[in-house]
């Protein structure tokens, strides 16, 4: 029986499957541009509109958590500071 060498067709595989390999991300680059163009992007206005919106809920969300945890810990110093512990 004769050895059959297959060194380079498995070297040209290995070639083939690096080649694909970046077509496949090369075709992925392609749609992903093809449908950024495709997205309705809002206006500035609107994006600082929205933005503000953000940032009132925050901020009222903000007071009344700090006003439960204040008058939370009010009410621990003052059960705290009548035990005899």
């Amino acid at each position: 029986m004769a050895k059959t060498n297959n060194a380079p067709k498995d070297a040209a595989k290995k070639d083939n499957k690096f080649v694909a390999f970046f077509k496949r991300i090369g075709t992925g680059c392609k749609g992903i541009i093809s449908e950024l163009k495709k997205v309705s992007w809002p206006t500035f206005g609107k994006v600082m509109a929205q933005t503000g919106v953000v940032l009132v809920v925050v901020l009222f969300f903000l007071v009344v958590i700090g006003a439960f945890d204040a008058g939370l810990t009010a009410l621990l110093k003052l059960l705290l500071r009548n035990s005899q512990i």
